[in-house]
């Protein structure tokens, strides 16, 4: 199996795969230089040299070139250091020129070849007068690279709705899918402001849980479902899917809370509530 050492390029962000090209001893924490497609980069080392399965490659493996020498990282400090001033001065252009969009941050190369501007905008912004003077008055190759707001939102930090660190800027390394099913799942109230981020989509966390409750809920009667009970026939009225409980409403109004594996579903008993039949066994 081929061997890789894994990569970031930024704290907290994806991490990529390269041939170790004979530096198996590299150790998490250790500044390397890599070959990408974009040239020579700064990096990371996250985990050093490990085999893995061919099918969790992508495409050829770029090599480490080498180990970053104290040379590289004062350049990498000098140029970190420019980011601020080159980011007032791409606000200050887009402004000047009217474009509806917003430089979240700028960010050079470990040499200073190469300047990403990141932005966010709600529709197209035609930058080809801003790439202009920023080539003009940057000594180096110029990119533009349109983000979404939950990248937006990563970069600048925050806290969440829980107090902490948003997770996205301190150990999410990457995004993953966030529907609103999965808060209808979990039973929580679909109001927009109790569920999204400060990014104003839904919460990442929304997914951490979300397998649990999908595998609960499938030996639970749905709402509003007919079931039997010790007590008599009635309507399930609420569920407590980490409980596995049902509140479920009798003749004349009266509600009692019950185990799932109290409630009887006429003709579906065993798909539904199969696993608890079989721990009484």
């Amino acid at each position: 199996m081929p061997q890789v050492v894994g990569v970031q390029f930024q704290p907290v962000t994806k991490i990529y795969h390269f041939d170790p090209n004979g530096y198996t001893d590299l150790l998490p924490g250790e500044w390397v230089i890599v070959d990408t497609v974009r040239g020579r980069e700064l990096a990371q080392v996250v985990y050093g040299a490990k085999e893995v399965d061919p099918h969790e490659l992508s495409g050829e493996l770029k090599p480490v070139l080498r180990r970053a020498e104290p040379r590289d990282l004062e350049q990498r400090a000098y140029w970190s250091a420019q980011e601020g001033p080159a980011k007032a001065f791409c606000v200050a252009k887009a402004r000047e020129l009217g474009l509806k969009m917003k430089v979240v941050r700028c960010t050079y190369s470990y040499n200073g070849r190469r300047l990403v501007v990141e932005y966010v905008s709600e529709q197209r912004v035609d930058f080809r007068q801003l790439l202009k003077e920023l080539t003009q008055h940057f000594n180096a190759r110029i990119e533009m690279r349109h983000i979404g707001v939950r990248d937006q939102a990563k970069i600048i930090g925050g806290f969440g709705k829980c107090g902490r660190d948003l997770c996205c800027s301190s150990f999410l390394r990457e995004f993953h899918s966030v529907s609103i099913k999965m808060a209808k799942n979990q039973n929580l109230p679909l109001n927009p402001a109790d569920i999204s981020g400060v990014c104003g989509r839904l919460l990442c966390s929304l997914a951490y849980e979300d397998a649990m409750y999908t595998e609960s809920r499938r030996y639970l009667p749905k709402l509003g479902q007919m079931v039997e009970t010790p007590e008599g026939v009635g309507y399930v009225r609420a569920l407590n899917v980490l409980l596995e409980r049902a509140t479920v409403e009798l003749p004349g109004g009266r509600r009692v809370e019950l185990p799932a594996a109290d409630l009887n579903v006429p003709g579906d008993v065993e798909r539904r509530f199969g696993r608890f039949w079989n721990a009484e066994e």
